[in-house]
C-alpha cells in the first residue's frame, strides 16, 4: 500500500457507492416508501403534464420561443418515432410515446440539477415499473387487434417446420414477453446508474482532495477532478436525453411488431 494514501483512509473521506442510491423516508415520520426517487418520479409526472398543458394553451401562427420548443419535441416524437416506426396507425400510441419520452429525459435530467442530484431511473425499481408499462401497452395492443390470435402470431413465426416448434416457441416465448421488459429497463438503469455514480466520484472526490491541507498535489489533482465533473455532467445531458430516446424508440417498435400484419 502506498503510504502516501493513508492520510486519506483516516480523513472521513467515503467513496461513492451504492449505499447512496439509497433513500429512507423523505420527512420526518413519513412511510419508508415516501422517498425521494418517488417524489421526483411524481414532480416528474407533474412536470410533463403542466408543460404539455402549457404548450398547447394560446398557440400562435408565430410560435414564442417557448412554443417553438415545444413543437420541435412533439414533431421529433411525432415524425423521428412515432410515424417512423408505427405509419399510418401512429396517431393511437403519439399520446403515449411523447409522454414517455418526455417522463424519461426529465427524470434523467434529475441527475444534472442541483435540486435534485439524483437520476430516478438510476433506482432499478422504477425502470422497471416504466417498463412493465411499455410492456402493457405493446401486449395490450397486441391482443386488442388480432384477440388471443396474438399468441400465435407471437409465439410461432411464418414457415418454420413443426418439428422446430418445441425449440421455438419456448424461445419466442422468452423474447417477447419476459426478456424485453427486462432488457429494456436494464438498459436505462444501467446507463443512468454508472453516470451518477461517474459523476458523484469525480464531485465527492474531488472536493475532498481540493480542501486537503498541506498537500499541492491533492489540490491541484482535485481540482482537475472538480473541473472534470461538469464536462461529465454535459455529458449526462446528452446520455439522458439518448436513453430517452432509446427507451422511447424500442417501445415503438414493440408496439409495431405487436400490431404489425405481417409478422
Amino acid at each position: 500500500m502506498n503510504p502516501g494514501l493513508l492520510p486519506l483512509e483516516g480523513g472521513g473521506y467515503t467513496p461513492p457507492g451504492v449505499d447512496d442510491f439509497k433513500f429512507g423516508p423523505a420527512f420526518a415520520g413519513a412511510p419508508e416508501w415516501l422517498n425521494k426517487p418517488l417524489l421526483q418520479a411524481v414532480i416528474g409526472a407533474l412536470l410533463v403534464i403542466l408543460l404539455w398543458w402549457w404548450a398547447s394553451r394560446n398557440l400562435k401562427v408565430k410560435p414564442t420561443k417557448g412554443q417553438f420548443l415545444a413543437e420541435y419535441v412533439y414533431e421529433f416524437v411525432r415524425n423521428g418515432i412515432a410515424r417512423d416506426i408505427l405509419h399510418h396507425e401512429y396517431k393511437k400510441f403519439l399520446p403515449y410515446l411523447l409522454g414517455l419520452f418526455s417522463f424519461v429525459l426529465i427524470n434523467n435530467w434529475f441527475g444534472e440539477f442541483f435540486f435534485f442530484m439524483f437520476p430516478t431511473f438510476s433506482n432499478v425499481g422504477y425502470a422497471y415499473g416504466l417498463a412493465l408499462l411499455s410492456w402493457c401497452i405493446y401486449v395490450g395492443a397486441g391482443f386488442k387487434k388480432f384477440g388471443f390470435g396474438f399468441l400465435k402470431r407471437s409465439l410461432i413465426p411464418e414457415g418454420v417446420p413443426w418439428y422446430l416448434l418445441p425449440l421455438i416457441i419456448p424461445l419466442e416465448f422468452l423474447s417477447t414477453f419476459i426478456t424485453r421488459p427486462i432488457t429494456l429497463a436494464l438498459r436505462l438503469f444501467a446507463n443512468m446508474f454508472a453516470g451518477h455514480l461517474v459523476v458523484a466520484v469525480f464531485v465527492v472526490g474531488g472536493s475532498f482532495l481540493l480542501t486537503y491541507e498541506n498537500n499541492i498535489g491533492y489540490n491541484v489533482a482535485g481540482g482537475v477532478s472538480v473541473i472534470f465533473s461538469f464536462a461529465i455532467l454535459f455529458l449526462e445531458l446528452f446520455i439522458g436525453a439518448l436513453q430517452a430516446y432509446i427507451f422511447t424508440v424500442l417501445t415503438a417498435q414493440y408496439v409495431s411488431t405487436s400490431i404489425s400484419e405481417a409478422h
